[in-house]
């Protein structure tokens, strides 16, 4: 798993849609939220949706390296296989956990993880599920230094923890896009991670998460960093041609997508309109990952 992510062209797909944006996803897919009666249909629901995606003929070790999966996702099945040894063994693909419980209340320009519950029992489940990494998320709605050094710091003590647990973090701080000062934002960022990257032991590694920059390459000196496996872009709202042509002036930088990738896919199509349309998505993604300007 480690040389896949570290060295195979290709980019990872976030199927970890939560509690939150689930139904708005499954919305986009053509369920709509008036027919889903429970959390648990809804789940079920969201679930089938990532089981066609991930067990369709397109989504294949050839393009996609990794998936980053939601918890109620590990404890499902994918042609009578858990979902995280069905994306290894069947496909070839690393699986991720999402490990966060979403986010706290604007406060100095940033919305800070919740404190994440059960997380010793999270990490161990996530052991033995066939899971390389974990994944969690935050964001920077301002250029706020105070607000983005303290998300900063939150997400690498949180990531030392995952570390001590044998599995690789991704490392989320997003900047929202309609950041007002995103660009400035994105210095502070960048600064920050810095700081704390060299603070990292020899031999931790994780793996950034970024929002795709408002100037091109601005993280590009953390690709060669000692600490640091792979560096991600989310497409955090773009629209999947705007996501890929900014993708495609960050070098080093491979799509992690979620909106992105799921946003052509409808529940109503033909399995082979299904394919077809997913085939062409994950083919622009994957040319935008691997061939730069």
């Amino acid at each position: 798993m480690l040389e896949r992510v570290m060295h195979s062209p290709g980019f990872v797909a976030a199927l970890d849609q939560s509690g939150g944006s689930t139904p708005s996803a499954l919305e986009k897919y053509g369920i709509p939220k008036e027919s889903i009666s429970s959390h648990e249909e809804m789940y079920a629901c969201v679930h089938a949706m990532r089981a066609r995606l991930i067990s369709s003929e397109p989504f294949n070790s050839r393009h996609v390296i990794g998936a980053i999966l939601f918890k109620d996702t590990l404890n499902r099945n994918i042609e009578g296989i858990a979902s995280a040894e069905y994306l290894w063994k069947s496909k070839g693909i690393v699986p991720f956990l999402k490990v966060d419980d979403g986010l706290m209340p604007e406060s100095d320009g940033v919305q800070l993880m919740n404190p994440i519950k059960e997380f010793t029992s999270t990490l161990r489940m996530a052991n033995s599920k066939t899971i390389f990494g974990t994944k969690m998320r935050s964001v920077i709605k301002s250029a706020n230094e105070l607000g983005i050094r303290s998300l900063v710091k939150q997400q690498f003590d949180v990531a030392g923890e995952i570390i001590k647990s044998d599995l690789v973090p991704i490392i989320e701080p997003e900047v929202d896009i309609h950041c007002p000062d995103k660009k400035y934002a994105e210095y502070i960022l960048k600064d920050a991670i810095r700081e704390e990257l060299d603070n990292l032991d020899e031999g931790q590694r994780i793996i950034l998460k970024l929002t795709l920059p408002d100037e091109s390459n601005i993280y590009h000196e953390f690709s060669s960093h000692p600490n640091v496996l792979r560096i991600l872009a989310l497409s955090g709202g773009y629209l999947l041609t705007q996501a890929n042509q900014k993708l495609e002036r960050n070098s080093e930088m491979i799509a992690s997508f979620s909106r992105a990738l799921l946003g052509g896919l409808h529940y109503g199509m033909s399995k082979e309109e299904f394919d077809r349309e997913l085939n062409c998505t994950i083919e622009v993604i994957y040319n935008a990952s691997v061939h730069k300007k």
